[in-house]
C-alpha cells in the first residue's frame, strides 16, 4: 500500500458537472449493456432474497428499512460498474473474467474496510428501525391492519416521519464518507482513511452540488423501491457508471511518486 503524506486535491463541482457525469453514465450503460444489466439484476435478486429471508423469520417490519438500506451499500455494490467504466474510458478489453478478477484484487486492499463500514451502517439502520417500530407500533401491530396503523394513526405517522428522517441522516453520513471512496480504492492502492477524508472534503467543499447528487440518488433508489426493486436493474448500473465519472472529475489523480501513488 502506498504511503500518503498529503491529501488528494478535490475540484469544485457544479450542477453542469452532474449533468455531464449522468450523461456519461448513460453512455456507458448503452456501450456495454450486458454487464450493467446482469449485475443490476443480480443485486435486485439479492434484495428479493433478503426480503424473503426477513419475512420467513417473522421480521416483515424490517423489509422497508432494508429496501431503503440499498442506498447505503450501493457504492460498495457498484465496484463491478467501476471496472466497466474504467475499461471503457481507457479502451481496455472487457470480459466477465476481467471484471471478477479486478473486483477480487480490490477486495484484497482497503476496499474491504470500506465495505465493512457500509455494512455496519446498514445493520445500525436496521436495529434503529426495529427499535422505533417496537416503540411506536409494537410487535403486536403485525397483521392485516399494519398499513392502516402506519398511515392512519398518529403513532404510525410519527414512526414513518422519525424513521425516514433518521434514515436520511444515516444515509447522508454514509454518502459523505463513500461518494468517491470506493472508486478511489478500486483505482489506487491507498489507505481507506485517505479515501474517506477525500470524500468528506469533496462534500464539504461542494455542499450544494453534493446535496443535489445525494437527492438524485435518493430519488432513483426510491423509484426502484416503488417498482419492487425491479428498477435496480437499471438504476444501479446507471448510478455506478455516473459515480465513476463523478470521481474522475472531482478528485485529482495522484502525482507520480507523491500522495496516493499506487
Amino acid at each position: 500500500m502506498a504511503q500518503v503524506d498529503q491529501w488528494l486535491a478535490v475540484n469544485r463541482l457544479t450542477v453542469d458537472d452532474l449533468v455531464d457525469v449522468m450523461a456519461a453514465g448513460m453512455r456507458d450503460l448503452r456501450a456495454a449493456p450486458k454487464y450493467g444489466l446482469v449485475l443490476g439484476a443480480f443485486f435486485a435478486a439479492a434484495g428479493w432474497l433478503l426480503i424473503a429471508v426477513l419475512r420467513s423469520f417473522g421480521l416483515p417490519h424490517l423489509v422497508y428499512p432494508l429496501a431503503l438500506g440499498f442506498a447505503l451499500i450501493a457504492p460498495f455494490a457498484a465496484v463491478g460498474f467501476y471496472v466497466v467504466s474504467d475499461h471503457l474510458e481507457k479502451g481496455k478489453p472487457l470480459s466477465w473474467g476481467i471484471i471478477f478478477s479486478e473486483i477480487r484484487d480490490a477486495a484484497r486492499r482497503d476496499f474491504g474496510y470500506m465495505a465493512f463500514f457500509t455494512g455496519f451502517a446498514l445493520l445500525l439502520w436496521l436495529y434503529i428501525a426495529a427499535f422505533l417500530f417496537a416503540g411506536f407500533i409494537g410487535f403486536e401491530g403485525f397483521g392485516p391492519d399494519l398499513l392502516k396503523t402506519l398511515f392512519a394513526t398518529p403513532a404510525g405517522l410519527v414512526f414513518l416521519l422519525l424513521g425516514n428522517v433518521i434514515g436520511a441522516f444515516i444515509a447522508f453520513f454514509v454518502f459523505s464518507i463513500s461518494v468517491v471512496s470506493f472508486p478511489m480504492l478500486y483505482e489506487h492502492d491507498i489507505d481507506f482513511v485517505t479515501a474517506i477524508v477525500t470524500s468528506i472534503r469533496l462534500v464539504t467543499e461542494n455542499p450544494a452540488t453534493m446535496i443535489i447528487w445525494f437527492a438524485v440518488i435518493g430519488l432513483l433508489m426510491g423509484i426502484s423501491l416503488l417498482s419492487g426493486l425491479l428498477g435496480l436493474v437499471f438504476v444501479l448500473p446507471f448510478l455506478g457508471y455516473a459515480t465513476w465519472h463523478l470521481y474522475r472529475r472531482a478528485v485529482e489523480p495522484p502525482v507520480a511518486g507523491g500522495a496516493g501513488a499506487a
